[in-house]
């Protein structure tokens, strides 16, 4: 294998390579990135067996062939080597050699063939999405994920897919069991056959989605493809194709989760709510991080005590005009909801201090996030 690349072509596939590969060395095999040259480009392949990558650039080949080294190492190297070629060549033993002008450096390589096999798909039923819709999808229900490994199943957010005349629905829902958050998004030109059953993404997945995401040309109005075959998700943009194995299991019954009918609901700015909350909450408890917000007439008082440290209280302006109210929250998921919200004025319904409470922007009605009460 021998060739000579671009240094900011190489360097963008090495850096998505390195979020990927394995950093825990229960497979050391995991750290490496393996480089195939063929034709007029070279394709990078990297893995950690839940998420998988590759991605094609162009290359001047003069021998093709294929090498397996460390991706942090390579991308280290690449990293400091000044602008312009760089020329790539594999070693008999395995060892890559990368050259530029004066400067010549060779890694210790493995051999490709002891390099996991690389996922695949075949389906050509891919749906395109804007890249900012499924950015704001994701932004809005991955802090609900479980971190608790030993309930696997919450440890993604579920993607459903509902057909709808021309187009089709994208619901994304994620919980944690302390707040639950569901997005709806109509999605032009897609059918209800990408994910009729429902799928469950990991968590790990949708980062390196939201990444890819975020690198996107947006001037190009370059669409995002989304494919589900078998047990993965396969995402593609141009010569980049992102895999994520789904997580197996059965995702709980969200909708039983969402309380109906709740009986008092008011109207708060917030950014004033955000601000007070992140105040207060200087002075909770460190672990349980609870506050009280209580409601009378057009005002609320949010207080947070702690033995340790003190007390603190704040009063906002709130549209409301029921019976008073007083509910026990954790302020870090309360924040989590209000920062992945964009509206200025928020809605939150609520029945009393025992039962869960909704919070959803004034005038969208596709957003709605759900947040558990706590005993202070």
């Amino acid at each position: 294998m021998k060739l000579s690349v671009e240094k900011k072509d190489l360097l963008n596939v090495i850096a998505r390579a390195q979020n990927i590969v394995e950093k825990r060395n229960t497979m050391p095999i995991l750290v490496n990135v393996l480089l195939e040259a063929k034709g007029d480009g070279l394709r990078g392949f990297a893995t950690d067996l839940e998420v998988s990558l590759t991605d094609d650039i162009p290359a001047q080949v003069k021998s093709t062939g294929r090498v397996a080294v460390n991706a942090k190492s390579l991308f280290e190297i690449i990293k400091e080597l000044p602008d312009g070629r760089i020329d790539l060549e594999r070693k008999e033993n395995n060892w890559l050699k990368i050259s530029q002008n004066r400067a010549v450096f060779n890694i210790v390589g493995i051999s490709p063939e002891e390099y996991p096999v690389f996922p695949t798909f075949t389906t050509q039923e891919f749906v395109k999405i804007e890249p900012s819709t499924l950015l704001e999808m994701i932004e809005k229900t991955i802090y609900s994920v479980s971190t608790d490994e030993t309930r696997y199943h919450l440890n993604g957010v579920y993607l459903e897919v509902r057909p709808d005349k021309e187009s089709a629905i994208y619901r994304m829902v994620a919980t944690d069991g302390h707040r639950l958050s569901l997005i709806d998004r109509k999605i032009p030109g897609a059918s209800g056959k990408t994910a009729p059953q429902g799928v469950i993404v990991p968590r790990k997945g949708l980062h390196e989605i939201r990444k890819l995401l975020e690198s996107m040309d947006r001037q190009n109005e370059e669409k995002i493809e989304v494919a589900i075959e078998g047990a993965q998700l396969v995402v593609r943009s141009k010569t980049t194709v992102l895999m994520v194995r789904l997580i197996e299991g059965k995702y709980p019954n969200y909708q039983q989760l969402i309380p109906q009918n709740l009986k008092e609901h008011f109207l708060v700015q917030r950014d004033a709510l955000m601000s007070s909350l992140k105040r207060v909450s200087l002075l909770s408890n460190a672990k349980s991080r609870g506050v009280t917000l209580a409601v009378t007439g057009g005002r609320m008082e949010i207080s947070s005590n702690n033995p340790e440290l003190g007390d603190a209280k704040e009063e906002i302006e709130v549209d409301y005009k029921g019976k008073d109210l007083k509910v026990g929250f954790n302020a870090r998921y309360m924040l989590d909801v209000l920062a992945s919200m964009h509206d200025e004025i928020v809605r939150v319904e609520m029945n009393d201090h025992l039962s869960p409470s909704l919070v959803k922007p004034h005038d969208d009605t596709t957003y709605t996030c759900v947040v558990m009460p706590m005993r202070i």
